[in-house]
């Protein structure tokens, strides 16, 4: 039986991290978001939105479509998807628009997956307004 393409580029991925420091292995990268600045919005719009292709999507629809994907993938997202909201913000988007974004997935991703994206999106926004 040949094993699977994925899981063998999964092991050589956490050999190759072991190998360079066996505490990898230990890691949880919870607060692993926090360790990135938040890019100011005409940044993202020059390097992800109209400035890349102007007749594309701007920066903050194409944050919104990574958030709806990334809540479609749940639990394993975590912090992308603080990232990706707090990116969002930035680039306008509003807190019902994060909202309406995230509820939506439920139909692809779950209730589940829909529900600790909201929770995650809630903490984002709250540590934002009172910042």
């Amino acid at each position: 039986m040949t094993e699977n393409p994925f899981e063998a580029m999964m092991k050589m991925g956490q050999d190759w991290a072991k190998e360079m420091n066996p505490e990898l292995e230990k890691l949880v990268p919870k607060g692993f978001e926090d360790m990135f600045p938040t890019m100011p919005k005409d940044m993202m719009e020059m390097f992800m939105g109209k400035g890349a292709n102007p007749e594309g999507l701007d920066a903050k629809t194409k944050l919104l479509l990574t958030l709806h994907g990334l809540t479609i993938a749940g639990a394993l997202a975590e912090p992308q998807i603080k990232l990706t909201v707090r990116h969002a913000v930035e680039a306008g988007a509003t807190s019902q628009e994060i909202a309406e974004t995230i509820a939506q997935a439920a139909m692809f991703g779950g209730v589940p997956a829909m529900t600790k994206a909201m929770e995650l999106a809630t903490d984002v926004l709250d540590k934002d307004q009172s910042a």
